[in-house]
């Protein structure tokens, strides 16, 4: 392909775990527990250029089981990907790395949180699907609200250093 060449390019280098952790703080007492525990789970997407036309994006679901006030168990997992993302405008390149690659990513950020949850002695928690369409149209949404903001531009992409 030549320098000239201006087609627009996408393409998935690399899956993979980036971070990941289990917390039984109260264990083994609370594991005697009879009460249904209560689930807590966030999900963080955040994204930045690596290089020119490279882009890491990275969904982490933090999944937090209580009983009562006490933490039965705690699971933060980081599942990541690096794509090579040129020659799409702005809008575009916002939308693939805020909409397509947290797809492409997230089953196996929910595979990982299933299977941690079953080593660790528990049942699987399944994380339910997610439509990263609507999170971003609805984070553009409130971006172009006046008032929101400090002045710095919306967006998920931060620079490469």
């Amino acid at each position: 392909m030549a320098d000239s060449d201006q087609s627009p390019v996408f393409q998935i280098q690399r899956v993979y775990l980036k971070d990941l952790s289990l917390e039984q703080p109260n264990s083994p007492q609370i594991l005697l527990e009879q009460q249904q525990p209560q689930v807590d789970i966030n999900l963080a997407l955040a994204a930045e250029g690596v290089t020119d036309g490279i882009y890491e994006v990275s969904v982490t679901a933090t999944v937090t089981t209580k009983v009562g006030d006490r933490t039965l168990f705690l699971v933060e997992a980081k599942q990541a990907g690096i794509f090579e993302i040129r020659h799409l405008p702005n809008d575009q390149l916002q939308g693939v790395v805020s909409v397509v690659c947290p797809q492409i990513i997230y089953p196996y950020l929910r595979a990982i949180v299933s299977d941690v949850c079953t080593r660790a002695g528990f049942p699987p928690i399944m994380l339910t699907e997610v439509n990263f369409q609507a999170m971003f149209e609805a984070q553009q949404a409130q971006a172009a609200q006046p008032g929101n903001g400090n002045g710095s531009s919306s967006g998920i992409i931060t620079s490469a250093t």
